[in-house]
């Protein structure tokens, strides 16, 4: 029987050699030479200590700040451990009373803005997690936070300027910008 069950238990110890130890230090060894900054969670620093990462948004909560998407994780917002959309269909009473409470958020924000909300600022996206918004999710913001931190519209749009990011490889995705590294920049610039 043992000479039966000799050849499986080789070729399990061999495959778990390689599976499980070659392999992972294969892999992790060429992520950490070719592109460390992402290998290692593809941190954002602030005086040399890691505040956040660029792949995870942050809740923002603060007039004087860009707010992000809302994020439908829980216990609390942007939880990746929780990454997931709300499920909540177009129908849903529950997806239409958020909505409302964003919206009517936004509007006590910046009681003046009368420019129809961009959908992304009120609607979670899959993730719970996205770090983007729209560039027209950042331009309805602009006047709020300009008046607030009593900074000239035409800089605050500079900055936004700076934080939008492209298409992919120059055609997939539409431009999103970053809402962490905006409010950042927004805080440097003060």
């Amino acid at each position: 029987m043992f000479n039966e069950l000799r050849p499986a238990l080789t070729m399990m110890v061999i495959m778990t050699a390689l599976t499980g130890a070659v392999y992972p230090l294969l892999v992790t060894g060429v992520a950490q030479t070719v592109m460390q900054q992402q290998a290692n969670g593809s941190l954002i620093e602030r005086d040399g200590k890691p505040i956040a990462s660029e792949l995870i948004g942050q809740p923002f909560s603060d007039p004087k700040h860009f707010w992000g998407r809302p994020s439908a994780t829980s216990p609390y917002p942007y939880n990746a451990s929780a990454s997931a959309g709300s499920n909540q269909g177009p129908l849903n009473p529950a997806l239409t009373e958020a909505v409302e409470g964003r919206i009517k958020a936004l509007r006590e924000a910046d009681p003046g803005n009368r420019a129809a909300v961009p959908v992304d600022l009120v609607t979670a996206s899959a993730s719970g997690l996205d770090p983007h918004i729209s560039p027209a999710a950042a331009e309805y913001q602009v006047a709020r936070v300009a008046r607030l931190r009593g900074l000239d519209a035409a800089k605050v749009r500079a900055l936004v300027a700076e934080a939008t990011e492209g298409r992919q490889l120059g055609f997939l995705g539409e431009p999103r910008v970053h809402v962490l590294k905006l409010n950042l920049a927004l805080d440097a610039a003060r």
